[in-house]
């Protein structure tokens, strides 16, 4: 059996997604038969409360030069983190002296926002080319993984912390307890670190098992949080729940004593347990309605495929490699999928090999039914594309459940 990155217990895997490819590995190589692949399964610690990969490519397969997301891409996004700047500005009553860190802070999205209030801030951004497009907007970034030592460099040339933070990034990393360490050495004493990932609790509810991929080793919980959180001297004291990502949460840590536990973080501890959240029993029934999910997918697709029906798929998610691969989705059921996202033009999709082409053709692909990969984006796209959706063109959705709209 597997032992747990965080507390090295042994645990057994509730799901088995197979063989899996590299989420964003979007090639332009159609033919490349040497596709990396990793034994994709995930488990529960009962000790501390870690929804886990099994096992997780290096870092260095996942976040490299050619890293394809670029968070700035959507319009709604980039307003989230403008609001979450705001937060932290007014949280922290930060000031022109004070200094902002984030963690994969990507292409600038939430710096920015620092910025523009003068602000100091400083990305850490291991993906050369999407730090290179933050520094284009004049952020300073160091381009390396995050740890104790990465840490002790910054503090030679910069004060300590009065904010560091994360958006969809500590999901991402193994090395967690380093992390932390680096996170306990640069934080000021009434410094504030804060992070969002997706969140369990919704992931289990929704059945958003597509959440699940190579760069998603942690599906964190207050529970797991609070426990990380303490084997470091630091504390979970607030909790935000947010809609983004399909539901994720975002989470408030100080250095132990320095702040008062929330009554928000005590409701929430309960009510994880009320729900089971601490038990392995209460994940047994996830993986069968994946497979219900994807029993019903396919046998629609299968389906519009014989009628002669054109499916098309909107947005090349990192996502949507554990919906294609594990479901086995194949060019011949779904003709091609577009995005927004340029690096991913005229690419192939990891593992099954579906063209992704510009969102400007889409239009003119005229399909009968698209396949929503981008479901946690669905208000944002379904306002945007509601006049071209009239003609009697149709939507799939399959999270909670499969579903035409």
């Amino acid at each position: 059996m597997p032992n747990c990155l965080i507390c090295k217990t042994e645990f057994e895997p509730f799901v088995d997604f197979g063989q899996m490819p590299i989420a964003n590995d979007f090639s332009k190589n159609k033919n490349n038969v040497n596709d990396y692949r990793f034994p994709m399964k995930v488990g529960f610690c009962s000790d501390c409360y870690m929804v886990q990969l099994v096992e997780q490519p290096d870092r260095e397969k996942m976040f490299h030069d050619n890293y394809a997301f670029f968070a700035s891409t959507s319009s709604y996004m980039v307003e989230h983190f403008k609001v979450f700047c705001e937060s932290i500005i007014n949280r922290q009553s930060l000031e022109k002296d004070s200094l902002v860190v984030e963690l994969g802070s990507n292409d600038g999205i939430m710096l920015q926002h620092f910025m523009a209030n003068n602000i100091g801030c400083l990305g850490v951004e291991p993906s050369i080319n999407v730090a290179n497009a933050a520094r284009n907007k004049g952020i300073e970034v160091v381009s390396d993984f995050f740890d104790k030592e990465l840490a002790e460099s910054i503090l030679k040339t910069h004060k300590k912390a009065d904010a560091i933070l994360g958006a969809n990034v500590f999901c991402h990393i193994p090395y967690i307890h380093s992390v932390y360490e680096g996170v306990k050495t640069l934080l000021s004493d009434e410094g504030i670190f804060v992070f969002e990932d997706p969140y369990i609790g919704d992931v289990i509810e929704k059945t958003s098992f597509d959440q699940i991929y190579d760069e998603h080793v942690f599906l964190y919980s207050a529970l797991s949080v609070k426990q990380l959180a303490s084997m470091h001297e630091l504390e979970l004291i607030d909790i935000e729940p947010q809609v983004t990502h399909g539901g994720s949460m975002r989470y408030f840590i100080a250095h132990k004593g320095a702040e008062e536990v929330s009554e928000r973080v005590k409701n929430l501890l309960l009510k994880e347990k009320e729900l089971g959240l601490d038990k392995a029993t209460s994940y047994s029934n996830f993986s069968m309605n994946i497979d219900q999910i994807k029993k019903d997918l396919i046998n629609l697709l299968k389906d519009l495929s014989n009628k002669g029906k054109k499916v098309v798929a909107y947005g090349a998610t990192s996502k949507s490699t554990t919906v294609t691969n594990y479901f086995g989705i194949t060019p011949d059921l779904v003709d091609s999928i577009f995005d927004t996202t340029p690096t991913k033009h005229f690419t192939f999709s990891p593992g099954v090999k579906i063209p992704v082409l510009p969102y400007e053709k889409f239009r003119e692909s005229n399909p009968d039914y698209v396949l929503l990969f981008a479901w946690n984006h669905a208000i944002e796209i379904f306002e945007k594309e509601k006049d071209y959706m009239k003609d009697g063109k149709k939507w799939i959705t399959y999270i909670p459940e499969v579903r035409i709209i």
